[in-house]
């Protein structure tokens, strides 16, 4: 007769028979798990002073990066223009609209920088039950100014 200790073991070590035949093996041919990229990366401690510096240059970097994508005051006024122009009538009161042809027109003008903002998702999320499927320069505008 057993031992409760013998029959823990012999339990456990079926376990791991039977697990790791479901797994694949110990030497598993899937390689994926190698290729997943580490996404964390713990602080810096305060007497790690290189690795500090090169936490705050990265992300001064990264900074840089993104301001540069931001449109300046003048793409803005350039924005504003081109939409201003190519405005789809009739007016809805004060509200100038603008239809996808004429957007996708002002999205070739704007520059690259204003490139993403042109695309049919945005236009589409921004379409509000307009009888000529057309959307508010405006609101477009103050999308462009939130997300840009």
């Amino acid at each position: 007769k057993k031992s409760e200790q013998e029959l823990k073991d012999e339990e456990m070590e079926l376990f791991t028979k039977y697990y790791m035949e479901w797994k694949g093996g110990k030497n598993s041919d899937n390689t994926s798990y190698a290729n997943i990229p580490r996404f964390y990366y713990r602080l810096p401690a305060e007497d790690e002073v290189l690795l500090q510096k090169l936490r705050e240059e990265s992300r001064a970097v990264f900074l840089q990066r993104k301001s540069r994508e931001l449109l300046d005051n003048e793409e803005l006024q350039n924005l504003w223009f081109l939409l201003d122009k190519h405005q789809t009538s009739p007016m809805i009161g004060e509200e100038a609209m603008i239809n996808y042809e004429n957007f996708l027109k002002v999205g070739e003008k704007a520059g690259p920088k204003c490139k993403q903002f042109f695309t049919a998702k945005i236009f589409a999320k921004l379409l509000h039950n307009d009888p000529y499927g057309r959307i508010s320069i405006m609101q477009f505008f103050n999308y462009v100014m939130r997300k840009g």
